[in-house]
């Protein structure tokens, strides 16, 4: 599509940056884009996600207060994001591409599902551990059960391996198992997205140089840097109530679109 074409990935740039700060999925802007554009889906993934990293960073900075106060979270939560993240490039560049078609979905669903029950979950957890009055500051003293940590790197490996709707799973999950505001989840989610597809980028510059599309990563990093910034000023003006609905709103979207590439190739 020559000129519009660049325009449309710029756009899909754009809003994907804006919707990754805010819950995730921006990956379910571009990459159905650049596949209708006719990019390969293997050249898709790689160039979106990279040019998504650059999102990541603005979306990042915008929250970043949030993210100080949870910082020792972040601190403890961040390895298992960067090694996932390196595990999931490394599948993307030697498993078949249908294998996700079988996997996401499943994820999906599961992030969708503790979307939906999370505030009943996380009322009965802190119920269990006295924690109903607990502040932005204590949560980030509090103990990360195993089961954290070991979802944080599944997530990793899944977002390292497509990259979309990653963080509508870190929300799911921390949602349930750290029991700071909406808002400090929100900034975590952000920063361990970043760092997932920032390894992974950088996999792809040390083996799959070769199918990274610079023009696409450019025009993706231009519109999603600004979406980043727009997304975290949208964000933090949400109340708790409506980010949860975009959340599942997404996530709903997001597993229609993986099904049907499922049963319709």
């Amino acid at each position: 599509m020559g000129f519009w074409g660049d325009v449309l990935i710029f756009l899909a740039g754009l809003w994907a940056g804006t919707i990754n700060t805010i819950v995730g999925s921006g990956s379910l802007v571009t990459f159905p884009v650049l596949v209708a554009l006719g990019y390969s889906p293997v050249n898709s993934i790689i160039s979106n996600a990279m040019g998504l990293v650059a999102g990541g960073f603005s979306g990042a900075y915008g929250y970043r207060r949030e993210a100080v106060s949870a910082k020792r979270t972040l601190v403890k939560l961040l390895p298992a994001s960067l090694v996932g993240g390196l595990l999931g490039a490394f599948l993307l560049l030697h498993l078949p591409e249908s294998v996700f078609g079988y996997v996401a979905p499943v994820l999906i669903v599961v992030a969708i599902l503790l979307v939906i029950f999370q505030p009943r979950l996380s009322a009965w957890a802190k119920a269990r551990q006295s924690l109903e009055h607990i502040t932005p500051e204590q949560a980030d003293l509090q103990k990360i059960p195993m089961v954290l940590y070991i979802l944080v790197f599944l997530i990793g490996v899944y977002g390292g391996y497509f990259t979309a709707a990653q963080g509508v799973l870190l929300m799911g999950v921390l949602g349930v198992f750290f029991h700071g505001t909406l808002q400090q989840s929100n900034a975590i989610k952000v920063v361990l997205s970043l760092v997932v597809n920032l390894v992974a980028a950088a996999a792809y510059l040390l083996f799959a140089f070769d199918r990274i599309d610079w023009l696409v990563v450019l025009l993706i990093a231009v519109g999603s840097t600004l979406g980043g910034f727009l997304g975290a000023g949208i964000g933090r003006r949400m109340k708790p109530i409506v980010l949860r609905i975009v959340i599942v709103i997404l996530g709903v979207v997001a597993l229609a679109n993986l099904l049907s590439k499922l049963f319709h190739g």
